[in-house]
């Protein structure tokens, strides 16, 4: 029932900036943390960003800290993910999805996955 549309990926040079949706269907998502998580070519699905019900708690995977930025719209019942200075290592298929934690510093997504977008970044 619920669905998970992302969107917004594209190819950009070095330095550049995209900004990538995900619009949830079928249910509200008011109450949930969401999360952002990326998949690079020939590589596991990772944490990148996480944002709470109410936007007043953040975290982000090291290495986008200061670059990327999480947010919601929760009439929309849509997250973004804002990126900026991005780099080669970026590259990879970004996907959002309903998480449980932090537990540590690690996270729980749920079982339904989108089909991602895909950001390229070339020198």
């Amino acid at each position: 029932q619920v669905q998970l549309v992302e969107s917004g990926g594209g190819v950009v040079q070095t330095g550049g900036s995209l900004r990538l949706s995900c619009t949830v269907s079928g249910r509200s998502f008011s109450s949930w943390t969401m999360a952002w998580f990326r998949q690079a070519p020939g590589g596991d699905r990772t944490f990148v960003a996480a944002i709470d019900s109410t936007a007043d708690n953040k975290y982000y995977f090291d290495a986008v800290k200061g670059r990327f930025t999480i947010s919601r719209d929760n009439a929309k019942n849509t997250l973004y993910l804002q990126m900026n200075g991005l780099q080669s290592e970026d590259t990879a298929v970004y996907y959002c999805n309903r998480v449980a934690g932090p537990f540590g510093s690690s996270w729980s997504p749920f079982d339904y996955w989108g089909q991602g977008t895909r950001v390229t970044v070339s020198s």
